[in-house]
């Protein structure tokens, strides 16, 4: 069944009008009166509708039953990206929404590629958020993750507490940490977990500095230094499995 995100409240036995975007989708699927879809407005769980009346204006759907299903992980998972640059942060925001990430903080570092500011940053944000739309509405999940505003490393962790909150951990990935994958707890944070990554050409030495300071603890991925599109992923699958995501 075709599955769509309506972002306005809507109820069983609601008369709705879908939105232009989700218009052109039924179109392009060729749906007609009478079809049944899924929508979902990011509040929880999702709807059947059926399809009642198509114009050049756009679609009109009836809401159905309500389905309480679920597809989070049972914990909460903030990735924090040193921008990268192409399409990476597209493909990376892509399937770390498939993966369960419930944040994502865009960051600007020393050796970052790509730079954004003004009313660019406030683009690519809301392309960066539709591509969660889109991944949610194909992998099931019910629940949007947030996009931030793109922020200046610096300016983001001078924003938070020096020390952990009770119930949080927060992770640096360095192909210098000694701490190794393995040592990370077996039980995930009660509150949430925060994987920080760096650009293309990582983090500088001050900058991990300025990360350890605040609390986050240096992290290894083994003898092999992946790619920035690469680690944030291998590291949501990893803990996945360690903290029952799957």
């Amino acid at each position: 069944m075709p599955r769509f995100f309506v972002g306005t409240p809507f109820k069983t036995d609601d008369i709705v009008s879908l939105p232009d975007e989700v218009n052109r989708h039924v179109r392009v699927l060729r749906l007609q009166p009478g079809d049944t879809v899924s929508l979902f407005n990011g509040n929880g769980g999702e709807y059947s509708a059926e399809i009642v009346d198509m114009d050049r204006h756009g679609t009109i759907a009836r809401i159905g039953a309500h389905r309480d299903i679920e597809a989070e992980p049972p914990y909460q998972l903030t990735l924090a990206q040193g921008i990268a640059g192409s399409d990476k942060m597209d493909w990376l925001i892509e399937k770390a929404t498939e993966l369960g990430a419930s944040e994502f903080v865009p960051l600007t570092t020393t050796r970052s590629v790509v730079r954004l500011a003004g009313e660019r940053a406030q683009r690519r944000q809301i392309h960066w958020q539709r591509i969660v739309q889109a991944s949610c509405e194909q992998c099931g999940r019910n629940r949007l993750p947030e996009v931030m505003p793109t922020r200046e490393l610096a300016t983001w962790l001078g924003s938070m507490p020096k020390e952990p909150i009770e119930g949080e951990l927060r992770l640096l990935l360095s192909p210098r940490a000694s701490v190794p994958f393995s040592a990370l707890p077996a039980e995930p944070p009660k509150v949430r977990a925060l994987v920080l990554v760096g650009p293309e050409g990582g983090f500088s030495a001050a900058e991990e500095a300025a990360a350890a300071s605040h609390g986050f603890m240096a992290v290894g991925l083994g003898p092999r230094v992946l790619r920035t599109e690469t680690a944030g992923i291998a590291v949501l699958s990893a803990l996945a499995a360690r903290w029952g995501g799957w």
